[in-house]
């Protein structure tokens, strides 16, 4: 299949194209410049390719959890681009792409991957992943809460005590129990993917578009996991 993935649901921005067995990509940390430097990084890719938007099949992008700025930007923009073209779009899950991602790249197919990415607020996004043969699979469901809680839920699995934890996302160096868990669970033995990459929601794609799990431009929905924005006031307003 020929599909364009795109992702800004933290500092990171990336897209990436599928197109006739190769792959086309762009990844840039970008904080606050998602919106200048996306659209710019699909014409690269396209350009590359030397294909346009109505030789695709399939549209993809990062759905969440992340930042509320950064998944609705990419939101906002697969919708535009499918309602352009009238191709269906598959959300991707960012920590699922991150397990994908740290799958490829460790020897060890019975270990489990534990994604946690920082939610801010004394928070992270979580979930657990195992392999399976043909990608992986989430036994932790996707969650925000508080790095103990996410601990918790890895210590109460003793069916898998035995298997290598891998490790991913930026909450296991945001908060200091997560990377002393780390430090003392993982040892040397992880793997560190920190931030989402459209390069690993190609192949979630295409799955979704498998079973069906694909959505016209209307339909599209983010996923933010709680319902409250981080800020802080200003001095003076």
């Amino acid at each position: 299949m020929n599909i364009l993935a795109i992702d800004t649901a933290t500092e990171a921005c990336s897209v990436a194209l599928q197109h006739n067995g190769t792959r086309i990509t762009r990844f840039e940390i970008c904080p606050q410049q998602h919106s200048q430097r996306l659209l710019p990084m699909v014409d690269e890719v396209l350009k590359e390719a030397n294909i346009t938007l109505n030789d695709l099949d399939l549209l993809a992008f990062g759905r969440g959890p992340g930042s509320f700025t950064g998944v609705r930007i990419a939101t906002g923009m697969i919708q535009g681009l499918a309602l352009g073209t009238g191709l269906k779009v598959a959300g991707v899950s960012t920590l699922e792409a991150m397990a994908v991602e740290t799958a490829a790249k460790i020897n060890d197919e019975s270990a489990l991957i534990a994604v946690a990415s920082d939610a801010r607020m004394d928070e992270v996004y979580f979930a657990v992943y195992s392999h399976t043969p043909d990608g992986v699979n989430r036994i932790i469901d996707e969650q925000v809460c508080p790095p103990e809680v996410a601990l918790e839920q890895l210590d109460s699995m003793d069916q898998e005590v035995s298997k290598k934890i891998v490790t991913a996302g930026t909450g296991w160096t945001a908060y200091e129990k997560l990377s002393e868990w780390r430090a003392n669970k993982c040892g040397e033995s992880h793997e560190d993917v920190s931030l989402p990459n459209a390069e690993y929601m190609l192949s979630l794609a295409s799955k979704a578009q498998e079973t069906g799990d694909v959505f016209d431009a209307v339909n599209v929905e983010p996923v933010y996991l709680r319902d409250k924005v981080t800020w802080k006031k200003l001095p003076g307003r």
